[in-house]
């Protein structure tokens, strides 16, 4: 069993309860770790503090708000993180956006602001919070974001989405080299297709769904609880050698040809 205790993780992107983000935030939970929660507007306040609840971390997590493409607000997060906690060993970055025209239309037609838009929410992000987080983390301690097939291969309707990930998970390797000396693993995790809010914007999402029960070798789509014992490991010292790497967690779906 994983022993999680003493440790405080922040979680980014956890909107509710069918979030991988969700997943994520309960197993660290129950391994004994203390949440903090970074959400985008005040008006999420309630729901967020909700969620800590809904967690078993009421009178011990806390919940921040924080729109990760302002880096005035990420400071002051990490700012109140050092003065709650003083430090932090697990940074969880599950945060991904881009307008719904980018995702929708062709690729071709893909706009300048909108592809600004996507690197910056979904790539630039890990590395501002990875810049912030690393101080606090005096230890070592694991940084871990979300990434999907679709920055390797093309899925319909996912378009500039499917380059933002790509630039995440080179992201992923030159942070790991980044903050290697200091002890600090970046990893990712490749989650096979999850019926999320994200999700919902996807275009013929239940199509995909369909190809990866019939082609997966499990011959099912993953649980979002298998994506969340992923996570786990890989922010647990059993994971100490592992950095810079993506982890395919989608029943094998990304191995097969036809």
């Amino acid at each position: 069993m994983i022993d999680m205790k003493g440790k405080v993780a922040v979680v980014f992107g956890l909107a509710n309860k069918r979030s991988i983000a969700y997943s994520i935030a309960q197993k660290l939970a129950e391994a004994g770790a203390t949440l903090v929660l970074g959400y985008q507007l005040e008006r999420l306040q309630r729901e967020a503090e909700q969620l800590l609840e809904d967690l078993g971390q009421t009178g011990t997590g806390r919940a921040f708000a924080c729109d990760v493409a302002h880096d005035e607000q990420i400071d002051a997060l990490f700012a109140q993180v050092e003065q709650s906690f003083g430090k932090i060993d697990v940074l969880v970055h599950s945060v991904a956006f881009a307008p719904a025209d980018e995702i929708k239309n062709d690729f071709l037609l893909t706009s300048r602001d909108g592809f600004r838009i996507a690197h910056d929410v979904s790539v630039y992000s890990l590395i501002a919070l990875a810049r912030a987080a690393a101080p606090l983390m005096s230890d070592g301690g694991s940084i871990l974001t979300l990434t999907y097939y679709g920055s390797d291969k093309v899925f319909p309707n996912y378009n500039v989405m499917g380059v933002a990930k790509a630039a995440l998970e080179a992201t992923v390797r030159y942070l790991a080299a980044s903050l290697g000396p200091r002890k600090i693993r970046v990893n990712a995790i490749s989650a096979g297709p999850i019926k999320t809010l994200a999700a919902r914007g996807i275009g013929d999402f239940s199509k995909i769904l369909d190809a990866v029960t019939s082609r997966a070798p499990l011959h099912r789509n993953v649980e979002q609880n298998e994506v969340g014992n992923t996570a786990l490991f890989l922010s647990s010292p059993l994971a100490s050698g592992i950095t810079g790497e993506v982890t395919f967690v989608d029943c094998g779906f990304n191995i097969t040809g036809i």
